[in-house]
């Protein structure tokens, strides 16, 4: 019998033997890779469909977003309202989402009803008829939407330091403007809908409680598409930085504080130091107990929170600090910011320091690995970073053994004030 009285060992999370559950991978008719994790205690079922459609294959800004949005905005065989109504009378959702490089439709529903909706689904893909009134509302939306964030300073900043990092040619900083909203047509969309959607690159992540006939609907809805799989890999774009570091930009004669973006170009997760530095960020400004945020919010009470963190890009990255603080203390703020690097590459961390972050990180990954979704979800961003599951494991091992002198290494390499754009927007 279990004695009350006796309190349970506290265990490090370090300690746990961390295990990613694999995925099991079938191919549609059509060559289209399907991932599969059949886990959980719920009759659920979510299904992503990821295209390679972002907007770093667009020729016209903006028309990748507008695609991807008017996907749910009618069909040949239904009206918006009708395609909407369809997945709610299956208390299901349809989600889309465009991204960089790639685009998603992401549909959450109950096991049982995957035959009802994967039809909806497909009809939904595959006959988009993009009707001249739905693209005047989502024109009109996106317009009042982006005037009303021109106007937040975070919101600027938060492209300005995009275009120093990548150049505004870049896709990673190209940004639709009102101009670009106005050129949008028919025809450019359904030009990008055909090269993209209809005869796109696509793989499929499916989770949860799976039917045991899955695989044979997703065959007969997706299976004879002219689909092609993807092989994981990304054209690099060339990228042109800006040559100046600091920057103050006034938006707002009338704003308060200050969005302040302090940011340098990284490599992506292939580079040997990725792994390691994730550990060093995390001291740094990767959580609440960070050292930016002792200092910058708890001591000195500049901000209400500041964050540092490296970019989720395919192809490049950056390593970003982030915040807004009083424009009367922006200064201040910057200088906290330096200093707090200068501390990483002249001391090194304490043990107690170090294990508190690596306990923190370590809890983070088995919150990630709590259930089929969120496990799907880290393999998902394992396969389109064209990584493999080695990854996952010398990820956590960096978390466990990375030490005090490895990490101090790290920070004179890379937390070089010098490195850095420094950007204002007021």
């Amino acid at each position: 019998m279990l004695n009350r009285t006796i309190a349970p060992p506290i265990i490090d999370s370090t300690e746990f033997n961390l295990k990613l559950k694999p995925y099991d991978l079938f191919h549609l008719d059509n060559g289209v890779p399907v991932y599969a994790i059949n886990a959980g205690a719920q009759d659920v079922l979510q299904i992503e469909m990821v295209f390679y459609a972002g907007n770093s294959f667009e020729k016209n800004k903006g028309v990748a977003a507008a695609t991807n949005f008017l996907l749910k905005n009618g069909t040949s065989t239904k009206t918006a309202f009708q395609l909407n109504e369809a997945f709610e009378y299956y208390g299901a959702s349809m989600s889309r989402g465009c991204y960089n490089e790639t685009s998603v439709l992401s549909l959450h529903t109950l096991s049982k009803h995957a035959d009802k909706l994967l039809p909806v689904m497909n009809d939904m893909l595959t006959n988009a008829v993009f009707p001249r009134e739905e693209l005047d509302i989502y024109i009109q939306n996106s317009k009042q939407r982006l005037s009303v964030n021109l106007l937040k300073c975070e919101f600027v900043a938060g492209r300005k330091i995009d275009q120093l990092l990548y150049g505004e040619q870049h896709p990673y900083a190209s940004f639709t403007n009102v101009p670009d909203l106005d050129a949008l047509t028919i025809e450019t969309i359904k030009d990008f809908y055909k090269a993209y959607y209809l005869q796109g690159i696509c793989a499929i992540f499916i989770a949860g409680k799976l039917p045991a006939n899955i695989e044979q609907l997703l065959n007969e809805n997706f299976g004879k598409l002219q689909l092609t799989k993807p092989d994981f890999t990304i054209e690099k774009i060339a990228t042109t930085p800006a040559f100046e570091k600091k920057y103050r930009v006034e938006n707002d004669v009338n704003a308060v504080q200050g969005a302040i973006r302090i940011a340098q170009p990284f490599p992506n997760r292939h580079h040997e130091d990725f792994k390691k530095v994730i550990v060093l960020n995390t001291v740094y400004g990767g959580f609440f107990g960070s050292r930016l945020m002792s200092n910058i919010r708890e001591e000195k009470g500049y901000t209400y929170g500041i964050y540092s963190y490296l970019q989720n890009h395919l192809l490049e990255s950056a390593w970003m600090i982030s915040t807004e603080a009083g424009k009367d203390v922006c200064d201040a703020t910057i200088e906290e910011v330096y200093k707090e690097m200068k501390l990483l590459r002249e001391e090194l961390i304490d043990e107690e320091e170090l294990s508190l972050v690596r306990n923190y990180m370590i809890g983070g990954i088995l919150g990630d690995l709590d259930g089929p979704f969120h496990i799907m979800a880290k393999w998902k961003n394992i396969i389109l970073n064209n990584l493999d599951e080695k990854y996952f494991y010398d990820s956590v091992d960096a978390i466990k053994k990375t030490g005090a002198e490895e990490l101090q290494v790290l920070a004179n390499k890379y937390l070089q004030p010098e490195k850095f754009f420094e950007l204002v927007v007021f």
